[in-house]
């Protein structure tokens, strides 16, 4: 039996986690995109770009177990697959074999390909070294809503510079895109690392850190009392548990919160000295106030602490919409060390480009006239009118105004009728009568009104 690949239907479907962008979607994503490399360019950074897939022994080993789970491989090609170790695999060295049967991954994230970025090129870069990256990552996770297995990273990092400042000016471009974007409510949550150390070394051997976190990091999900639960049952004492306590009922405004802070960290060296780096941040951006966002010291704010060593942030979106977080990042200090390039102390924030896009649309934020549509349809008469028609295009093109030809002579009023579904403001009438006369009709559509000239005032008339 013999079957035509024609003959088998295929089912239309983009990959699980992946999606088709409209002309009106992708109109709104670049309007972002555009806003975002504005306010970095305005910054002082610089775009660079990676490649879509890495080396797997370059995003092996960094993410963690989880992460890695998760990085999409690809399968080698050609003779290189016949060097499968079939026997690791069936050892159950699932490691092994995966690398013997895979050389190279889809970029997780841009962090790890920016460290890479840096450590190969470090003597062609000016230090400190601002970038900033606008580009789409995969992850086999589980789709959700928010959540997809490709989507856009949008970073902007200075590397090279252990100065408080750029934790200032990292907030600072955080408020000036935000404004930009004319998105309100968004909150900048600070805290720091050193002073999550100082906490539990109030609550317990300093080595309980990453114990303690954790369970604080679920705060918004579990509660206060839940976090105390996990807590006990990772074996904090009963006192340990109600200094927290004392702690999370910290109230008033930041300077009033670190005053506290700094009397409970009389004994806590390391802890003073994040409260310090706050303060000083604070200060700051009190005297250069922030526009568009409201800056909140946030002690339960306990992200990534197993890759940031100073101030964290996180972005929170409108209270009015239910969304994570939409954007964040941090202080670092060993950003290349995995390459060879030890002490490169940097830091890095990171926009959330799909949810600030899913935040835009539930409020109705982006402006109504974004995707470009052709200024001018030419209607189709056949014959000499139609060539005439084409040469009058071409001038105002060349005179860059958008306009299209209807390709068949068809019915005028399926001409209009497809002008008004494109919302093209304006119809020129060329038919055999105009041409003789050397005249056109100039229709709008959006007012219904038609108007004779000569062929010779076109030109200079639309453009």
């Amino acid at each position: 039996i013999c079957i035509s690949i024609a003959d088998m239907a295929i089912k239309p479907a983009t990959s699980k986690g992946t999606r088709d962008f409209s002309s009106e979607e992708l109109a709104k994503r670049t309007y972002i995109k555009n806003i975002l490399q504005n306010a970095f360019e305005c910054f002082g950074f610089s775009p660079i770009e990676t490649p879509t897939f890495e080396r797997l022994e370059t995003l092996t080993g960094v993410y963690g177990e989880e992460g890695e789970r998760l990085v999409f491989k690809i399968l080698n090609s050609g003779e290189k697959i016949k060097k499968a170790d079939t026997e690791a695999l069936a050892r159950g060295e699932n490691q092994k074999f995966i690398h013997s049967v895979s050389e190279k991954a889809l970029r997780y994230d841009l962090t790890v390909p920016f460290a890479r970025f840096v450590a190969q090129h470090r003597n062609e870069l000016t230090f400190p070294f601002r970038r900033y990256q606008i580009q789409p990552v995969w992850r086999a996770d589980r789709p959700q809503h928010g959540r997809f297995q490709e989507f856009y990273q949008c970073d902007a990092d200075i590397v090279g510079d252990r100065s408080l400042w750029q934790e200032v000016e990292v907030l600072s471009l955080y408020d000036r895109a935000f404004a930009d974007l004319n998105l309100p409510g968004v909150v900048l949550k600070i805290n720091h690392r050193k002073i999550l150390a100082g906490i539990a070394g109030l609550l317990g051997p300093e080595s309980r850190l990453v114990d303690f976190t954790v369970a604080l990091d679920k705060i918004d999900k579990i509660g206060k009392e839940g976090v105390f639960k996990e807590l006990s049952e990772r074996g904090f004492e009963v006192d340990s548990l109600s200094v927290l306590n004392q702690l999370l009922a910290l109230e008033g405004d930041t300077e009033h919160q670190l005053t506290e802070l700094k009397s409970l960290f009389s004994n806590q060296p390391e802890g003073l000295e994040g409260v310090e780096e706050i303060e000083f941040i604070s200060s700051q951006l009190h005297d250069n106030p922030l526009q568009a966002t409201e800056l909140k010291f946030d002690l339960t704010l306990a992200r990534g602490l197993h890759y940031y060593t100073g101030m964290i942030v996180e972005v929170a979106p409108p209270v009015q919409v239910k969304m994570g977080s939409i954007g964040g990042g941090g202080r670092y200090d060993d950003l290349t060390g995995v390459f060879g390039l030890k002490d490169m102390s940097g830091i890095g924030i990171s926009f959330g480009f799909e949810r600030i896009y899913l935040v835009m649309e539930a409020l109705d934020l982006f402006p109504k006239t974004l995707l470009k549509r052709p200024q001018v349809l030419f209607a189709n008469f056949g014959g000499a009118a139609v060539q005439s028609a084409y040469a009058f295009l071409h001038k105002l093109r060349n005179q860059n105004i958008s306009c299209e030809l209807y390709p068949t002579e068809a019915k005028l009023k399926k001409q209009l009728g497809y002008a008004n579904t494109k919302q093209i403001q304006k119809v020129i009438l060329i038919g055999p009568e105009e041409l003789a006369e050397k005249i056109f009709v100039l229709k709008d559509m959006e007012t219904g009104t038609q108007s004779t000239h000569p062929l010779t005032d076109m030109v200079p008339l639309l453009g």
